[in-house]
């Protein structure tokens, strides 16, 4: 189970090896209990908004790997 109630770390301005600490301990706190397949679930849900955003087409089928290059 993915713990969505955990609140996103708050960041510093300057972006520190501190902020890093903060983002993966957030992480390991949201996935200490999830499942393999939640887990590959969430990396894609994540990795797709990344690829939206940054303007790239048919982001489902890139992150699925089904794209060859």
């Amino acid at each position: 189970m993915i713990h969505y109630n955990i609140p996103e770390p708050k960041l510093s301005h300057d972006f520190t090896i501190e902020d890093i600490h903060k983002i993966r301990y957030w992480n390991y706190e949201r996935m200490k209990d999830a499942t393999i397949e939640e887990r590959m679930k969430d990396s894609q849900k994540r990795a797709n908004a990344v690829l939206k955003r940054m303007g790239l087409t048919n982001f489902e089928r890139i992150a699925a790997n089904k794209i060859s290059y």
